[in-house]
């Protein structure tokens, strides 16, 4: 089953409201709020990283950079590194690479989210395609996965992606 389903499924079961939204194919969550005219901090970029032996969701908004060192410390850990599409697709099944939603624990997988998403109402996240998102209120998602939160952002990205 596609994530979206998943996702709806589980959203709908729990009386959580979301909006799905459609946007052109966008292949970077930094793109994907542009192409949905929100702002990039709105907008969640997940970002599996490999912290030790094992795999991790970092969560910062699109226009922010993992600061792995700060990372390193939230996790607890001797090593963290962005792990590599080749690692982490066979994860994501139900997603087209690059576009798994901040769910972790419908993989299975810890999430650690930067304070920074906290601070707005409500956040965007892709949905498992390059053309589709979700909008979601945090505090319902903080309910639902209940992150770590930590603060590993460094300064917003100024490349374009």
């Amino acid at each position: 089953m596609p994530v979206l389903k998943r996702l709806q499924t589980y959203l709908d079961s729990r009386k959580i409201p979301y909006e799905v939204v459609s946007h052109d194919a966008a292949y970077s969550a930094r793109r994907a709020a542009e192409a949905l005219h929100v702002p990039g901090d709105l907008f969640a970029k997940v970002v599996i990283v490999k912290a030790d032996q094992r795999f991790v969701m970092a969560v910062i908004p699109s226009t922010w950079r993992v600061d792995f060192k700060r990372l390193e410390e939230a996790l607890d850990c001797r090593h963290v590194r962005l792990a590599t599409e080749g690692e982490f697709a066979e994860l994501f099944p139900d997603c087209e690479v690059g576009t798994m939603p901040p769910f972790g624990n419908l993989y299975n997988m810890a999430v650690y989210v930067d304070q920074l998403l906290t601070q707005d109402e409500y956040i965007f996240f892709d949905a498992g395609t390059h053309t589709g998102a979700m909008k979601l209120r945090y505090r319902d998602f903080a309910e639902l996965v209940r992150p770590t939160l930590a603060q590993f952002h460094r300064e917003p990205s100024t490349l374009q992606s």
